[in-house]
């Protein structure tokens, strides 16, 4: 199975919650099942690392993300991979816009498609560090029933 992660600029959110679930992933034994990525809508931070505010709140948490470079989606996305998870309505919206028909990617909003509120991850690069823990905080009760649906399905 192949899951992408997206969000704008893809240094905050997308790498978060790919971080966050490679970690669920290791922990459950089921890595090797599993490939992850994440990607933003803007092509703004191609090739950057994390914004070091969201890796120091990860890494607070236990999550490596200083590997993790930023990047763009692109229409083979929709091909590679099953399952592409939006973070909030306005990439989700880009993301329906750009997929090719017929493409087998499911495209959803990420906290919405498991149930929880609020339904899209804020985004907290223009604000302080207690934006960077709230996403955290999503991300990683998103991750624990992304789990179980990767479970369900393997």
């Amino acid at each position: 199975m192949n899951i992408l992660f997206v969000c704008l600029g893809n240094i905050c959110r997308s790498p978060s919650a790919e971080g966050v679930m490679r970690q669920r992933l290791e922990q459950a034994g089921l890595a090797a099942q599993v490939a992850l990525d994440s990607a933003g809508t803007a092509a703004w931070h191609q090739g950057k690392p994390v914004d070091p505010r969201t890796r120091l709140a990860a890494q607070r948490r236990g999550y490596d993300l200083s590997l993790l470079r930023g990047r763009q989606v692109v229409v083979e996305d929709f091909h590679r991979f099953e399952l592409i998870l939006a973070m909030d309505a306005n990439n989700l919206r880009d993301l329906q816009a750009m997929c090719p028909a017929h493409a087998p990617a499911e495209v959803d909003l990420y906290l919405r498609r498991y149930g929880l509120q609020p339904h899209e991850v804020p985004d907290p690069y223009y604000g302080g560090e207690e934006g960077f823990e709230q996403v955290l905080d999503l991300l990683e009760e998103a991750a624990d029933r992304l789990l179980a649906d990767i479970r369900g399905r393997l």
